[in-house]
């Protein structure tokens, strides 16, 4: 799994602008050799959200935006 904290403004994008995103993340990713499922995450006030399959809902709920941030161990640009 690859996560990717994005602005807070992601979350207003319609879905179809999200998915257009992530797909072009999830491209990003394979062409820098990263092998896995992009999951862009965003704040939403004190909490976030996130963009994962379902079986992987449980382990996003414990995660707190702090723990998130502080275990990123990659920059990921996108030409």
């Amino acid at each position: 799994m690859i996560i990717i904290p994005l602005d807070d403004d992601f979350g207003r994008k319609s879905q179809s602008d999200q998915n257009a995103i992530v797909a072009e993340l999830q491209a990003a990713a394979y062409n820098a050799g990263l092998a896995g499922t992009v999951v862009p995450v965003w704040r939403t006030g004190s909490s976030h959200s996130y963009i994962a399959p379902r079986p992987w809902h449980p382990f996003f709920k414990t995660l707190g935006w702090n723990q998130i941030i502080a275990s990123l161990n990659k920059v990921l640009t996108i030409n």
